[in-house]
Protein backbone atom coordinates (compact mmCIF):
# COMPACT_ATOMS: atom_id res chain seq x y z
CA UNK A 1 0.00 0.00 0.00
CA UNK A 2 1.09 3.80 -0.20
CA UNK A 3 2.20 5.72 2.37
CA UNK A 4 1.72 9.67 3.06
CA UNK A 5 4.05 11.58 3.61
CA UNK A 6 6.39 11.22 6.36
CA UNK A 7 7.75 14.97 6.89
CA UNK A 8 5.28 16.87 4.67
CA UNK A 9 5.35 20.54 4.25
CA UNK A 10 3.31 22.85 6.37
CA UNK A 11 2.11 24.10 3.12
CA UNK A 12 -1.46 22.88 2.44
CA UNK A 13 -3.42 24.30 -0.93
CA UNK A 14 -6.70 24.02 -1.14
CA UNK A 15 -10.68 25.73 -1.59
CA UNK A 16 -12.71 27.36 0.55
CA UNK A 17 -16.41 27.23 -0.79
CA UNK A 18 -18.76 29.58 0.42
CA UNK A 19 -22.17 27.97 0.49
CA UNK A 20 -24.20 31.09 1.52
CA UNK A 21 -23.49 32.60 -2.19
CA UNK A 22 -23.07 29.65 -4.32
CA UNK A 23 -25.76 29.94 -6.98
CA UNK A 24 -25.49 26.76 -8.37
CA UNK A 25 -24.62 28.10 -12.10
CA UNK A 26 -22.75 25.07 -12.27
CA UNK A 27 -19.95 26.84 -13.97
CA UNK A 28 -17.30 25.80 -11.75
CA UNK A 29 -17.89 22.26 -13.28
CA UNK A 30 -17.81 23.07 -16.75
CA UNK A 31 -14.91 25.22 -16.77
CA UNK A 32 -12.89 22.16 -15.02
CA UNK A 33 -14.22 20.10 -17.68
CA UNK A 34 -12.93 22.43 -20.23
CA UNK A 35 -9.69 22.72 -18.72
CA UNK A 36 -8.83 19.49 -17.78
CA UNK A 37 -10.09 17.70 -20.85
CA UNK A 38 -6.86 19.34 -23.03
CA UNK A 39 -4.59 18.79 -19.84
CA UNK A 40 -2.98 17.01 -17.01
CA UNK A 41 -5.99 14.12 -17.10
CA UNK A 42 -7.11 15.05 -20.84
CA UNK A 43 -9.09 13.50 -22.09
CA UNK A 44 -12.19 13.59 -19.82
CA UNK A 45 -14.60 10.93 -21.00
CA UNK A 46 -18.10 11.65 -22.10
CA UNK A 47 -20.14 9.00 -23.15
CA UNK A 48 -23.52 9.42 -25.00
CA UNK A 49 -23.72 12.83 -23.95
CA UNK A 50 -26.47 13.76 -26.29
CA UNK A 51 -28.66 10.81 -25.73
CA UNK A 52 -31.25 10.00 -22.44
CA UNK A 53 -28.41 8.18 -20.31
CA UNK A 54 -25.67 10.44 -20.51
CA UNK A 55 -22.38 9.54 -18.34
CA UNK A 56 -18.91 10.96 -18.26
CA UNK A 57 -16.01 12.28 -15.60
CA UNK A 58 -16.39 15.34 -14.23
CA UNK A 59 -14.17 16.34 -11.16
CA UNK A 60 -16.56 18.90 -9.94
CA UNK A 61 -20.28 18.21 -9.28
CA UNK A 62 -23.04 20.55 -7.93
CA UNK A 63 -25.86 19.28 -6.05
CA UNK A 64 -28.89 21.04 -4.28
CA UNK A 65 -31.43 21.03 -1.66
CA UNK A 66 -34.16 22.44 -0.56
CA UNK A 67 -33.74 23.66 3.63
CA UNK A 68 -36.17 25.09 6.10
CA UNK A 69 -39.85 25.88 5.54
CA UNK A 70 -41.80 29.12 4.35
CA UNK A 71 -40.09 32.37 4.93
CA UNK A 72 -37.17 30.41 6.37
CA UNK A 73 -36.94 28.21 3.67
CA UNK A 74 -33.94 28.42 0.79
CA UNK A 75 -32.08 26.64 -1.95
CA UNK A 76 -28.56 25.69 -0.83
CA UNK A 77 -25.92 24.75 -3.36
CA UNK A 78 -23.40 22.01 -2.51
CA UNK A 79 -20.26 21.59 -4.61
CA UNK A 80 -18.13 18.58 -4.26
CA UNK A 81 -14.85 17.50 -5.92
CA UNK A 82 -11.56 15.97 -3.65
CA UNK A 83 -10.91 17.39 -0.75
CA UNK A 84 -7.04 16.84 -0.67
CA UNK A 85 -7.45 15.31 2.81
CA UNK A 86 -4.41 15.25 5.12
CA UNK A 87 -4.74 11.42 6.24
CA UNK A 88 -6.35 10.59 2.28
CA UNK A 89 -7.63 6.63 2.52
CA UNK A 90 -7.34 6.70 -1.30
CA UNK A 91 -3.84 6.95 -1.06
CA UNK A 92 -2.74 4.66 1.69
CA UNK A 93 -5.19 1.76 0.01
CA UNK A 94 -3.90 2.41 -3.68
CA UNK A 95 -1.87 -1.31 -4.14
CA UNK A 96 0.43 0.10 -6.81
CA UNK A 97 1.35 3.98 -5.62
CA UNK A 98 -0.73 5.41 -8.25
CA UNK A 99 -2.39 7.22 -6.01
CA UNK A 100 -0.34 9.46 -3.97
CA UNK A 101 0.19 12.82 -1.79
CA UNK A 102 2.59 15.55 -2.78
CA UNK A 103 5.35 16.29 -0.14
CA UNK A 104 5.70 19.98 -0.90
CA UNK A 105 2.07 21.42 -1.11
CA UNK A 106 -0.34 18.27 -0.08
CA UNK A 107 -2.23 17.80 -3.24
CA UNK A 108 -3.57 14.32 -3.99
CA UNK A 109 -3.08 13.06 -7.47
CA UNK A 110 -3.63 9.90 -9.71
CA UNK A 111 0.09 8.59 -11.66
CA UNK A 112 -2.42 7.24 -14.28
CA UNK A 113 1.11 5.17 -15.41
CA UNK A 114 0.96 3.24 -12.53
CA UNK A 115 -3.03 2.87 -11.94
CA UNK A 116 -4.43 -0.42 -12.82
CA UNK A 117 -8.21 0.64 -12.49
CA UNK A 118 -8.83 -1.63 -9.42
CA UNK A 119 -11.27 1.16 -7.78
CA UNK A 120 -10.37 0.92 -4.29
CA UNK A 121 -9.31 4.31 -4.18
CA UNK A 122 -12.89 5.36 -4.67
CA UNK A 123 -13.87 2.72 -2.49
CA UNK A 124 -12.41 4.32 0.14
CA UNK A 125 -13.32 7.86 0.01
CA UNK A 126 -16.16 8.85 1.93
CA UNK A 127 -16.58 12.01 -0.66
CA UNK A 128 -17.05 10.15 -3.43
CA UNK A 129 -14.29 12.31 -5.15
CA UNK A 130 -12.96 9.96 -7.44
CA UNK A 131 -13.97 9.42 -11.34
CA UNK A 132 -12.85 5.78 -13.15
CA UNK A 133 -12.52 6.64 -16.45
CA UNK A 134 -14.40 3.55 -19.16
CA UNK A 135 -12.34 4.24 -21.73
CA UNK A 136 -9.23 3.97 -20.79
CA UNK A 137 -9.74 1.91 -17.78
CA UNK A 138 -7.79 4.40 -14.80
CA UNK A 139 -9.22 6.55 -11.98
CA UNK A 140 -9.29 10.18 -12.50
CA UNK A 141 -9.68 13.43 -10.22
CA UNK A 142 -9.32 17.04 -8.96
CA UNK A 143 -5.58 17.71 -9.82
CA UNK A 144 -6.44 21.72 -8.06
CA UNK A 145 -5.19 22.63 -11.70
CA UNK A 146 -1.56 22.13 -10.93
CA UNK A 147 -0.80 22.84 -14.39
CA UNK A 148 -2.31 26.18 -13.95
CA UNK A 149 -1.56 26.94 -10.31
CA UNK A 150 2.66 26.60 -11.04
CA UNK A 151 2.22 27.78 -14.93
CA UNK A 152 4.74 30.99 -14.90
CA UNK A 153 3.48 31.98 -18.29
CA UNK A 154 0.19 32.81 -16.70
CA UNK A 155 -0.59 36.27 -14.97
CA UNK A 156 -0.24 35.42 -10.92
CA UNK A 157 -4.01 36.90 -11.13
CA UNK A 158 -4.66 33.60 -13.51
CA UNK A 159 -3.03 31.03 -11.68
CA UNK A 160 -5.82 29.72 -9.63
CA UNK A 161 -7.65 26.64 -9.91
CA UNK A 162 -10.36 27.06 -13.26
CA UNK A 163 -13.08 26.54 -11.35
CA UNK A 164 -12.04 29.39 -8.75
CA UNK A 165 -11.12 31.25 -12.31
CA UNK A 166 -14.43 30.86 -12.91
CA UNK A 167 -17.09 31.51 -10.29
CA UNK A 168 -19.29 34.32 -10.90
CA UNK A 169 -20.33 34.86 -7.53
CA UNK A 170 -16.74 34.52 -6.03
CA UNK A 171 -18.07 31.51 -3.83
CA UNK A 172 -14.73 29.68 -4.30
CA UNK A 173 -11.41 30.92 -3.07
CA UNK A 174 -7.70 29.42 -3.35
CA UNK A 175 -5.04 29.12 -0.87
CA UNK A 176 -2.88 27.83 1.60
CA UNK A 177 -4.64 26.58 4.54
CA UNK A 178 -1.72 25.42 6.02
CA UNK A 179 -0.80 29.57 6.49
CA UNK A 180 -2.97 30.56 9.15
CA UNK A 181 -2.22 34.23 8.14
CA UNK A 182 -3.15 33.44 4.41
CA UNK A 183 -6.72 35.27 3.32
CA UNK A 184 -8.03 31.65 3.32
CA UNK A 185 -7.53 30.68 6.61
CA UNK A 186 -8.54 34.16 7.91
CA UNK A 187 -11.96 33.53 5.52
CA UNK A 188 -12.37 30.24 7.54
CA UNK A 189 -11.76 31.56 10.56
CA UNK A 190 -14.23 34.65 10.63
CA UNK A 191 -16.95 32.54 8.96
CA UNK A 192 -16.99 29.86 11.27
CA UNK A 193 -15.71 27.64 8.49
CA UNK A 194 -15.64 23.84 8.59
CA UNK A 195 -14.51 20.10 7.86
CA UNK A 196 -17.07 18.00 5.59
CA UNK A 197 -18.01 14.86 8.00
CA UNK A 198 -15.16 15.29 10.59
CA UNK A 199 -16.42 12.16 12.07
CA UNK A 200 -14.37 10.06 9.69
CA UNK A 201 -10.81 12.27 10.92
CA UNK A 202 -9.21 11.98 7.54
CA UNK A 203 -9.04 15.96 7.67
CA UNK A 204 -9.90 17.97 4.60
CA UNK A 205 -7.86 20.36 3.81
CA UNK A 206 -11.01 22.02 1.42
CA UNK A 207 -13.26 23.77 3.87
CA UNK A 208 -16.84 25.18 3.41
CA UNK A 209 -18.67 28.37 4.66
CA UNK A 210 -22.09 27.59 6.39
CA UNK A 211 -25.36 29.76 4.71
CA UNK A 212 -26.01 33.14 6.81
CA UNK A 213 -28.73 33.62 8.40
CA UNK A 214 -31.72 35.33 6.26
CA UNK A 215 -33.72 38.36 7.24
CA UNK A 216 -37.78 38.19 6.67
CA UNK A 217 -39.59 41.27 5.19
CA UNK A 218 -40.18 42.80 9.00
CA UNK A 219 -35.86 42.52 8.68
CA UNK A 220 -35.99 40.07 11.54
CA UNK A 221 -33.46 37.60 11.26
CA UNK A 222 -34.48 34.01 10.85
CA UNK A 223 -33.19 30.75 11.56
CA UNK A 224 -30.15 30.23 9.64
CA UNK A 225 -29.92 26.18 8.13
CA UNK A 226 -28.74 24.34 10.76
CA UNK A 227 -25.43 22.84 10.15
CA UNK A 228 -24.75 21.23 13.64
CA UNK A 229 -26.98 18.41 13.50
CA UNK A 230 -25.39 15.37 11.84
CA UNK A 231 -27.57 12.80 12.35
CA UNK A 232 -29.05 10.92 8.93
CA UNK A 233 -32.11 13.14 9.92
CA UNK A 234 -30.63 16.24 10.81
CA UNK A 235 -29.94 19.90 9.48
CA UNK A 236 -27.13 20.27 6.49
CA UNK A 237 -24.23 18.18 7.67
CA UNK A 238 -26.86 15.44 8.32
CA UNK A 239 -28.53 16.10 4.34
CA UNK A 240 -24.69 15.47 3.44
CA UNK A 241 -23.62 12.54 5.12
CA UNK A 242 -26.85 11.14 3.67
CA UNK A 243 -25.79 12.32 0.33
CA UNK A 244 -22.39 11.01 0.04
CA UNK A 245 -23.24 8.28 1.93
CA UNK A 246 -24.80 6.94 -1.81
CA UNK A 247 -22.18 9.50 -3.73
CA UNK A 248 -21.67 6.66 -6.08
CA UNK A 249 -25.46 7.01 -7.14
CA UNK A 250 -25.47 10.44 -7.40
CA UNK A 251 -24.44 12.41 -10.77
Amino acid sequence: MTSLPANPSPTKLGLVVDLDICVGCHACAVNCKEWNTGGYHAPLTDTNPDGTDPSGVWFNRVHAFEAGEGKAGRTVHFPRSCLHCEDAPCVTVCPTGASYKRDEDGIVLIDESMCIGCKLCSWSCPYGAREYDADVGVMKKCTLCIDRIYNENMEIVDRVPACVATCPAGARHFGDLGDPASDVSRLVVDRDGYDLMPEMEIRPTNKYLPPRPRRDEDGAITAATSMEDASPEGGFLGWVDKLLSGAGDVK
